[in-house]
């Protein structure tokens, strides 16, 4: 196996997740100008975002599947094309209708890329190295925020909505381009293997029958939504329009959004590697971060600090790397053969919990808007966090959900004779661990 080919066609895909997730977050930093583009009310406004994801949610399954069937490549492929489709359909819509029907171009797209990618590392990469590439292919692929935060921002400023969304089109046009030219989906020629119709249902009823493959549907519902909402949708006008944040403060926290996650990826990549039996443990315990810090915000009386919004992104932005987590649950509960078809199915979980949320989110707003509460301003802050607090219902949903499918992962694996000590014996022996490494760097 080249190690320097197997590289070329991983960034290759990496660049089209790159791009995928720019396309994805470009309608979230122009929530704005779309409410005045489109005449949207906050619930038509978030149906956009909804659509987009509900589209890619309901594809994850069939990709899955179709990745383990006809290769990574094609679908790169497809998506790119559909997704640049879009973006160019958005740029000249003028209606709620037609700007629908481009995100929902998008969210197709998008929704055959990254499934796509993770697939292609078994093949060009030795099985220990695919934890590392998966953490830092989501980190790299969330850089496609700062695109969308930063030069797409500032095309959209200064040379307006059509211009804008043209260029985002031609930058999916080059990824297409790119994976074309670079992606095999195999160092082989000609290796492909196309299951069966009867193949393939089989596989995608043994893979949801692996309490693992629950466990990592509900992981990634729980702790991904949080910052998808943020980033995606109601992020930016919260920031602006109900804490008074300047848009170039928004941005930065956009963009620090980001650099958490680029800094936290390889730091709980480790931790998984030495601690595989503590996964969840650490799922839960960002969910209770994340938790935590909107209970501060939206409690605070009156607009809050800079400082502690700063700790908000910093804490939502924990949930994107440690979504990854439910990939490796993925991996390593599922045969190579069906990964595509599980991975499929865990990357349902959080965009499914982030569309409803969005959706909820609008709702409330508009609601509160035709009772008088927001005083006919629909992003009032009171207003804004009487929506915004729809996401700890949903993150004690999720939660719950973990502890019960850990709970039968565990029992497999018990049956297996493989038993996971309690928390505070595990914590006992890392700490004796400690001690005798200090003592014998003391000899």
């Amino acid at each position: 196996m080249n190690s320097s080919r197997a590289l070329l066609v991983w960034a290759a895909g990496v660049a089209a997740y790159l791009v995928a997730v720019t396309q994805r977050t470009t309608f979230g930093v122009a929530g704005l100008e779309a409410t005045d583009r489109f005449s949207a009310s906050a619930s038509q406004l978030s149906v956009f975002t909804v659509v987009q994801l509900l589209v890619y949610a309901g594809l994850q399954v069939p990709v899955g599947v179709l990745v383990d069937r006809w290769g990574p490549r094609t679908l790169i492929v497809t998506g790119g094309v559909l997704m640049a489709l879009g973006q160019a359909h958005l740029a000249f819509a003028d209606t709620v209708g037609a700007g629908i029907a481009g995100r929902l171009l998008v969210g197709a797209g998008d929704a055959m890329t990254f499934i796509s990618v993770l697939r292609l590392l078994p093949a060009w990469f030795e099985p220990r190295r695919i934890p590392v590439l998966t953490q830092w292919t989501g980190i790299i692929g969330q850089l496609g925020q700062v695109v969308s935060v930063l030069p797409f921002v500032a095309v959209l400023s200064v040379a307006g909505w059509q211009s804008a969304f043209l260029s985002a089109a031609a930058l999916s046009a080059l990824a297409v381009l790119l994976a074309v030219v670079l992606i095999r989906d195999s160092p082989v020629a000609g290796t492909r293997t196309v299951q069966t119709i009867r193949e393939t249902g089989t596989s995608l009823a043994a893979a949801w029958k692996q309490p693992g493959t629950r466990l990592g549907l509900w992981t990634h519902f729980t702790i991904q939504f949080p910052g998808t909402v943020f980033v995606l949708m109601w992020g930016y006008p919260y920031l602006v329009r109900a804490e008074k944040v300047g848009e170039g403060a928004a941005s930065a926290l956009m963009t620090l959004f980001v650099a958490v996650g680029i800094v936290c990826g390889p730091l709980l990549g480790r931790y998984v590697g030495r601690h595989p039996l503590r996964r969840s443990t650490m799922v839960l315990a960002i969910a209770a971060l994340m938790a935590g810090a909107w209970l501060a915000v939206l409690l605070y009386p009156g607009p809050a600090p800079l400082v502690l919004l700063t700790l908000l992104v910093v804490a939502l932005a924990v949930g994107g790397p440690g979504s990854m987590i439910a990939f490796d649950f993925a991996r390593t509960f599922n045969p190579a053969a069906r990964m595509g078809t599980a991975t499929g199915i865990v990357n349902i979980g959080g965009f499914l919990a982030s569309l409803l949320t969005m959706f909820a989110i609008g709702t409330v707003l508009d609601i509160l808007l035709g009772t008088g509460f927001s005083q006919g301003d629909l992003y009032a802050l009171p207003s804004f966090r009487l929506a915004m607090s729809v996401q700890i219902l949903v993150l004690a949903v999720g939660a719950t959900a973990v502890v019960i499918a850990r709970r039968r992962v565990r029992r497999r694996m018990a049956e297996q004779g493989v038993v996971v000590p309690p928390l505070r014996d595990a914590l006992a022996r890392e700490r004796r661990r400690r001690r005798e490494q200090r003592a014998a760097r003391g000899r």
